[in-house]
């Protein structure tokens, strides 16, 4: 009876005591945020999932908090349940138009099955890792059977579904759900490539605006032709009707541009000697009754 007293008179005794059980509880208990998965091992092998992905479950109902497992048996491999991003490095692309591109890309991708990443990758960067060479692989294939220009058009939105498709099916091995890729430079190279390209774009813009001028220019002597064909069908209707009206209307109009009249030419700055009795000035004594 007198070592038990001892012992629990014995402070060091109610440390170590208070020390495993802390232990022990560490070993079964474990809190699962919001933002992760927890992945159950049982001796190294999956076994149930806490908190789990799942876009049907409103958030807060996915499992998250208080969790408990069997000490020593069972470990938890943490996953993260937000959405996840890798780069790409720098790739060459040679497009349909013989123009070596540039490319910067990135993916945003979710671990939707945590234990297929962990049988095939194990972490997440490692699913990152594994994904990059199949995104420059995609890129590659898709950019390669379009020209340069395809990149700055419309097109463009198509080229990036293309690539993101063929991208998930592979991520889908791993576990992981492709939400977005994205290309953040589509670039020449500097240099002798660059300018030449440049030369060629100024060079096929310089032939657009002449064509445009072309028939911009046909299209005005079309519309010239058509008005002196109306203005000449007026004038010969006017002349069946009153000839003598006629002749002076168009008295009139060279009277306007030879007298400087109409704004050509500045007043004062050409004279003209007549006499009276010119032909040339008969509209002006009116018309001989």
């Amino acid at each position: 009876m007198i070592a038990p007293a001892r012992l629990v008179r014995n402070p060091i005794a109610w440390g170590l005591g208070a020390l495993f059980l802390l232990f022990l509880c560490s070993s079964i208990f474990a809190v699962v945020p919001e933002t992760r998965q927890a992945l159950i091992l049982r001796l190294g092998q999956p076994v149930r999932i806490y908190n789990g992905y799942d876009p049907r479950v409103p958030f807060g109902r996915t499992g998250a908090g208080l969790i408990a497992r069997v000490p020593f048996l069972e470990s938890i491999v943490w996953v993260d349940k937000r959405v996840l991003d890798f780069d790409m490095q720098r790739q060459a692309v040679l497009s349909t138009d013989q123009l070596r591109l540039e490319v910067d890309a990135f993916a945003r991708y979710r671990i939707v099955d945590p234990t297929k990443m962990y049988v095939t990758a194990r972490t997440e960067k490692n699913v990152g890792d594994a994904l990059k060479p199949i995104l420059g692989s995609a890129l590659r294939n898709e950019l390669g059977k379009r020209p340069f220009a395809a990149l700055l058009s419309p097109e463009r939105g198509r080229v990036m579904d293309n690539i993101q498709n063929a991208l998930a099916r592979v991520a889908a091995q791993y576990g992981a759900e492709i939400v977005d890729v994205r290309i953040k430079r589509a670039d020449l190279p500097s240099g002798s490539p660059l300018d030449s390209a440049f030369e060629r774009m100024r060079t096929a813009r310089l032939q657009e605006a002449r064509s445009i001028l072309a028939e911009g220019s046909r299209e005005a002597q079309i519309i010239r032709a058509d008005a002196d064909a109306n203005a000449a069908r007026v004038y010969a209707d006017s002349f069946g009707k009153d000839p003598d009206f006629y002749d002076f209307y168009r008295a009139m109009q060279s009277y306007r541009v030879t007298f400087g009249t109409d704004g050509m030419v500045a007043p004062g700055s050409a004279n003209i000697i007549l006499s009276p009795d010119n032909e040339y000035l008969r509209q002006f004594k009116g018309r001989q009754r």
